[in-house]
């Protein structure tokens, strides 16, 4: 661990498959913690719905959502106004009822009601931007994507392996350095030891596995060093 410490090592594709191999070896193989992940159309809505709120109280409200409007259809006929006080302890619920209703409209005249498959497609869909289009694409449809939250930002900046603060410009940066067969475990990986570890207030570098290969875990352990 010390010659790691001590030693400059490029930020690249290297470390971060030892990143991988570390937290997979932690954590097991994590996935969304969305409860909808199986349907993409429901992933689609919580994913709106988890916008500057938490996967646990989605996790709450759409079982109460999905009783009173079960499909796309039934979303499409009802009024926003008759959807936000189901999802207003989500906040934003305004914005996102009338995004959910646009987006079922918008999938029934253009798809015959499915979720498209390619990001291309996805991005065109009311409410849906990259993030939620990269999590459909990993975690429905099993097809390689990084979701970049401020989870995966965060932790990704910290490491190393991008100093951007875009999130598309992060997206492209990991796509570069991160194996392809992990783009989906990465975002969700990052998500998990974002939360057990890596605080956005209070890191456990001490405590963390992947210290040695971090470019802040690093500093901090140098710092401690010269103490």
């Amino acid at each position: 661990m010390t010659d790691w410490m001590t030693k400059r090592r490029p930020y690249g594709k290297r470390q971060a498959r030892m990143i991988i191999d570390r937290l997979i070896g932690l954590y097991g193989l994590p996935e969304t913690t969305l409860d909808d992940k199986d349907d993409p159309w429901r992933l689609l809505v919580a994913a709106i719905l988890a916008a500057q709120c938490t996967d646990e109280r989605v996790n709450k409200v759409t079982p109460y959502l999905w009783e009173t409007y079960p499909t796309m259809e039934d979303i499409s006929k009802a009024e926003p106004k008759a959807i936000e006080p189901i999802i207003k302890s989500c906040g934003l619920y305004r914005n996102k009822a009338k995004n959910i209703h646009l987006a079922s409209l918008y999938l029934l005249e253009h798809h015959q009601g499915q979720v498209p498959e390619t990001l291309e497609e996805l991005l065109e869909v009311p409410g849906v931007g990259r993030k939620i289009a990269n999590l459909i694409l990993g975690d429905s449809f099993g097809k390689e994507a990084i979701v970049v939250d401020t989870h995966c930002k965060r932790l990704s900046k910290r490491i190393g392996l991008t100093d951007a603060d875009d999130p598309y410009k992060v997206e492209q940066d990991l796509v570069q350095k991160v194996p392809e067969e992990h783009w989906t475990d990465w975002g969700h990986l990052m998500v998990t030891h974002g939360r057990a570890v890596c605080m956005a207030r209070s890191p456990q570098c001490d405590a963390c596995v992947v210290q040695d290969i971090c470019r802040e875990g690093r500093k901090v352990w140098r710092e401690s060093q010269n103490k």
